[in-house]
């Protein structure tokens, strides 16, 4: 007993907070060679040939360029400016605005007494301008009055469809992820008509998150979670032209709604014959998946099967569903791997 005492003590003290850091500190290794631009080089002139015209535009907006530099990774040319605050429009393939985080923002922002995370800026459409992050402060600086807001401004138009890898000010769920990426991919694909899936795979993110965008856009209270395993395995980025593949990704929505209905039959079957539990879903869903038992080996890309032939299969799977045959250590089971996993 003393030695176990002892044990679980050296371990705590393994945990203390300053330990804990201190492995992080470790784990984050700087690269080998340095990267980016010097001092010297990141200076650049408001006149200089490749923002003058820039800096022209947030003039004509009413605003007023504060300074330019060349961004120390890529060394592209940046605008440090003041805006109009009306004369900036989110990106309109951006996630839905969440007014009370708006107005918790807004109100943080009061108590702070000071507006000091610039919003990023593109030009727009019809030359205007473009923020794909920013979209909470902008209607933050609503909420507060503000005339003018200060803004990070790229000519880099581009920069608009990679808001997945910039706007970090309010966490993704599955949901915001997925009508970003279908937003986009469709503002792509009426850009470039084309342009493929895998062109933009980077941009993107990640294939499901497409099939995903496009069935919240019919049930908004999708339950992804349940079916974000199967479709990781399934779904790949098309070498389709995109306005192809987006008519195919509809096809695979309509199935993943069949499906959905077909499961919550299943559960309230579960549910009438006393089965409660938060993983009744996850079970059904897993029970239906054709795919459920594939492990992918290393460095293997490829499908287990055709999405279409997987979403086949699994519908076929759902309508065959037999609640009877169902018997609590099997929902046990699933339950306890659903908290490992969480």
């Amino acid at each position: 007993m003393a030695a176990r005492k002892k044990s679980t003590a050296k371990r705590d003290r393994a945990r203390t907070p300053a330990k804990r850091a201190a492995r992080a500190r470790k784990r984050i290794a700087p690269a080998r060679e340095a990267r980016g631009l010097a001092a010297g080089e990141i200076a650049l002139a408001l006149d200089a040939p490749e923002v003058a015209p820039l800096a022209d535009a947030v003039r004509a907006a009413g605003g007023a360029p504060l300074a330019a530099y060349h961004e120390p990774l890529s060394g592209k040319p940046i605008v440090l400016a003041s805006l109009p605050r009306d004369a900036v429009d989110p990106t309109p393939f951006q996630r839905d605005l969440s007014p009370t985080h708006a107005k918790r923002l807004a109100q943080k922002i009061e108590e702070s007494g000071s507006f000091l995370d610039p919003i990023i800026v593109v030009r727009g459409a019809q030359g205007g301008f473009w923020s794909p992050n920013g979209r909470h402060r902008l209607a933050a600086a609503k909420v507060l009055g503000m005339r003018q807001i200060t803004a990070l401004v790229s000519p880099d138009e581009d920069l608009a469809f990679r808001i997945l890898a910039l706007n970090t000010e309010k966490a993704h769920n599955v949901r915001d992820r997925s009508l970003e990426v279908i937003r986009m991919a469709r503002a792509l694909a009426e850009r470039d008509p084309k342009a493929k899936e895998t062109d933009y795979a980077a941009q993107l993110e990640s294939a499901e998150l497409l099939t995903l965008g496009v069935v919240f856009e019919r049930e908004s209270r999708f339950a992804a979670g349940a079916y974000a395993p199967f479709l990781r395995k399934v779904d790949r980025f098309s070498s389709k032209p995109l306005p192809a593949s987006l008519r195919e990704r509809e096809g695979w929505a309509s199935r993943l709604v069949a499906i959905d209905a077909e499961v919550r039959r299943a559960v309230a079957e579960l549910e009438q014959r006393g089965f409660r539990s938060p993983y009744l879903r996850t079970f059904v869903v897993a029970r239906c998946n054709p795919v459920r038992f594939h492990k992918a080996k290393k460095g293997d890309t490829a499908p287990p099967m055709p999405i279409t032939e997987a979403l086949t299969r699994m519908l076929a799977a759902a309508k065959k569903f037999d609640a009877a045959k169902v018997r609590q250590q099997d929902l046990a089971l699933v339950a306890a791997v659903a908290s490992d996993a969480d």
